[in-house]
């Protein structure tokens, strides 16, 4: 069994008066992909913003590799180890991609491994690459989260931390990112926490999954397994029960737009 980690201990967490976290816990084995589902408002963000230290946590803890990282501020739990994409990229508009890249890695002293590991993102991101010169305001939204994935990378970061990587793509751009998010932890050993409103996509690519609701963790298991549960069928993939006489049969809700 792999090694744990990251842990949360009954971590709560909130905006002013306003709970947005409510004791959640969870675990996260080195080399998983682990995946948090949840709707809109459930707090699927501030846990992220909570690891990676940009929230503080009113109480809990959280261990990262063996190491308090509550509260800490985050450069430091940037130098250990662990590298947060946002929601919405948050690139440097003004800045070129090769910048934009190189921030990534402003904590790191070993330059040559940084070059290397600028092109092992190349590697992944091609086009990256074609448009290094280009100011990172001027690429799409698509080559944008490219781009905020590699920055990550570029911290050679044992964890990464994703927030919503599809938010605003097509479906054959968020494809094109799962893959290359699945490659990385398959080839690169890096682990990977991912929050995705897109559950049937989450869940093809994670191994554990955790369920959010209200800032608690109301369900965990395998992905396998949760792909299977009901609840997760009809709330998060869409689909309802059209079986008759105790019959369960499953099929895609129709979606008007």
């Amino acid at each position: 069994m792999s090694e744990t980690m990251l842990t949360l201990n009954n971590v709560e967490s909130a905006y002013g008066p306003v709970k947005a976290i409510r004791g959640a816990s969870l675990k996260v084995a080195q080399g998983q992909i682990a995946t948090v589902l949840g709707s809109n408002g459930a707090g699927k963000t501030t846990i992220l913003k909570t690891i990676s230290g940009i929230i503080d946590p009113r109480k809990g803890s959280i261990v990262f590799c063996g190491e308090d990282i509550t509260a800490k501020d985050p450069s430091w739990v940037v130098r250990r180890g662990l590298s947060h994409v946002p929601e919405g990229r948050e690139v440097f508009p003004l800045l070129s991609v090769r910048d934009n890249l190189m921030m990534g890695a402003y904590t790191r002293r070993d330059r040559d491994a940084a070059a290397r590991d600028l092109e092992a993102v190349y590697g992944y991101f091609p086009v990256l690459r074609d448009r290094a010169k280009q100011d990172a305001g001027l690429l799409s939204g698509g080559q944008q989260q490219m781009l905020a994935i590699a920055r990550a990378l570029l911290a050679n970061p044992q964890l990464i931390l994703l927030d919503e990587p599809s938010l605003g793509l097509s479906p054959k751009l968020t494809k094109d990112i799962f893959e290359i998010i699945v490659r990385i932890n398959r080839e690169r050993g890096t682990t990977i926490l991912l929050v995705e409103q897109n559950a049937n996509m989450a869940l093809n690519v994670a191994d554990h999954g955790y369920v959010l609701e209200n800032g608690r963790i109301v369900m965990d298991d395998t992905c396998e397994r949760l792909r299977e549960k009901d609840d997760i069928k009809e709330f998060y993939l869409g689909m309802k029960d059209v079986g008759a006489r105790g019959e369960r049969r499953w099929k895609k809700k129709k979606t008007w737009r």
